[in-house]
């Protein structure tokens, strides 16, 4: 039962005013309350929640959750600062909301691959990351399927292949592009629909490489799953690891000591740094500014110098631990850091003034690869993207995690959805993290770097601002081990904005759109 003079609880109970029973809405251990539906009520529920301007964060299925029912799903609504987790017990079959919530086309999807359950009303119910090779009958994810081997198709009948979007027209042609890229980027494929060089639809395909990530953790104890959490997308490795801990703290109840939050945080805003660098150059390499990108590439190369100097690993792996840090960072090191942030923040704004001040940047990212502000909410789109939309959500700021409740950042979100909006967020964003990290530097506390950590059973949902945006991760523990483990990045909703963000441009403006999003393959493909 939930104590119903809770803020949580009230703002959350207007969530799901149609609701009669308050009684039924109870507290996670972690600021999140779950309702478990009846039947009857879902679809009224789900388009009173539509109407009420929520966003679906979440959408994933557990297998034996309860005795009386073969599968649960959780449904994660997000409106401004509440959190609510609708429990759906089903056999095999539920009602797609789709139609009301565009972003929960490929959580649908996913959990028909993963373990089989049929959506009924589903607009898509093509295969998202079984590809046609896959037998039939496959499910993963399922508690049955372990090391099992299987039979791959040795071929694919042209009837089996995967049915895209046909487009057709006058002057109308397909540009196929990948899988398989030239340099070393992973596979996913784009196919677009132009018109001379103009594109006017394209489809994406991606989960080519699907690793097994969250069956991987079934059966180990959370301590052992620290490596498959830094595993799922590798310059987000401190945010993952970091939101699995989160989880696995709240279940267990961990005290995480103060300086250990501290290191943690400095870690979490050194990782943003590092990939907002990385983006930056990489938007000035496809329009063929080497003089630009350079300036950002020395300096990302210079910070995973600098991790590697606090940390041993160039991307902050091995520290994050459930409980706090897994070893402290030394007095002189933090000075050699706060050291390195003051020389930084001056060879930043050269590089940045270099850029900002040659018009012929400035005519390749303004009005190019534009995200409408009005997409943010139907496809749960986050972080720098959709600040740079209008957007303000930020995960430091709405669901405050750590000592993010102490040193508030301030998110400067603009409106035009551009390139180049994008570009002027990520490098606002890099300095909002250099300030951040010499205040924790200028008031870090003694003390010890990991709490106590003693595993108990229980499920908890976490929420951290990745650098790319929201990452969500839920996890179940029974008889001492993982259960469940769910894990979904800011890359999986993001993708589907690019299909947006391409129309209208033309086919050489794709790199640099791609580039500005920073989607993550390995991150949408576990």
């Amino acid at each position: 039962m939930t104590d119903s003079t809770d803020a949580g609880f009230a703002a959350v109970r207007e969530m799901v005013g149609c609701i009669t029973d308050p009684g039924r809405i109870v507290s996670g251990c972690s600021g999140e309350y779950y309702l478990t539906e009846e039947g009857y009520e879902f679809e009224t529920l789900v388009q009173y929640l539509s109407a009420g301007k929520c966003v679906l964060s979440g959408l994933f299925c557990v297998e034996g959750f309860v005795a009386s029912s073969r599968f649960s799903l959780f449904y994660v609504f997000e409106r401004k600062t509440s959190v609510l987790v609708i429990i759906r017990n089903v056999k095999d079959r539920a009602i797609s909301i789709a139609r009301e919530f565009p972003s929960a086309c490929w959580f649908e999807r996913e959990c028909r691959d993963g373990f089989g359950v049929e959506f009924d009303g589903s607009f898509d119910d093509r295969r998202l990351f079984l590809h046609e090779t896959y037998p039939e009958g496959f499910h993963p994810l399922k508690k049955s399927v372990r090391n099992v081997p299987i039979q791959p198709k040795l071929a694919v009948e042209s009837s089996e292949e995967y049915p895209f979007r046909k487009v057709s027209g006058d002057g109308v042609y397909q540009v196929p592009v990948g899988p398989v890229h030239a340099g070393i980027i992973e596979p996913g494929h784009f196919r677009f629909s132009v018109i001379g060089e103009t594109i006017f639809n394209l489809e994406l395909r991606m989960f080519y490489k699907h690793r097994g990530i969250e069956k991987l953790a079934e059966g180990r104890s959370p301590q052992d799953c620290m490596r498959i959490a830094e595993a799922v997308s590798g310059d987000e490795s401190v945010a993952n690891a970091t939101a699995f801990c989160m989880a696995a703290e709240r279940i267990s109840r961990t005290v995480v000591p103060d300086r250990a939050w501290y290191l943690r945080t400095i870690l979490l805003e050194l990782e943003r740094i590092c990939s907002h660098l990385g983006d930056q150059a990489g938007m000035l390499i496809d329009i063929a500014f080497p003089l630009g990108a350079n300036q950002f590439s020395v300096l990302r190369e210079d910070m995973f110098r600098m991790n590697a100097h606090l940390t041993g690993s160039r991307f902050l792996r091995g520290m994050v631990c459930c409980g706090g840090l897994s070893h402290d960072i030394s007095k002189q090191q933090l000075q050699d850091l706060g050291i390195f942030a003051k020389v930084f923040r001056k060879r930043y704004r050269v590089g940045l003034k270099i850029v900002l001040s040659t018009t012929s940047v400035i005519d390749r990212f303004a009005s190019t690869g534009v995200i409408k502000k009005n997409l943010l909410q139907p496809l749960n789109i986050t972080g720098p993207a959709a600040r740079a939309s209008g957007g303000k959500g930020d995960v430091r700021t709405d669901h405050p995690y750590g000592i993010y409740d102490r040193f508030v950042p301030q998110p400067k979100p603009l409106n035009d959805g551009d390139v180049l909006s994008r570009f002027t967020v990520k490098a606002s964003e890099i300095f909002d993290s250099m300030d951040l990290i010499e205040q924790l530097l200028a008031s870090m506390p003694e003390g010890p770097v990991a709490g106590e950590f003693v595993v108990r059973d229980g499920h908890a949902l976490s929420l951290v601002e990745s650098a790319r945006g929201e990452n969500l991760c839920w996890v179940l523990v029974r008889n001492g081990v993982i259960d469940r483990y769910k894990m979904r990045t800011a890359s999986f909703c993001n993708w589907l904005a690019i299909e947006h963000a391409v129309q209208g441009n033309i086919v050489p403006d794709f790199p640099v759109i791609n580039k500005s999003l920073n989607l993550s393959y390995a991150g949408t493909d576990l």
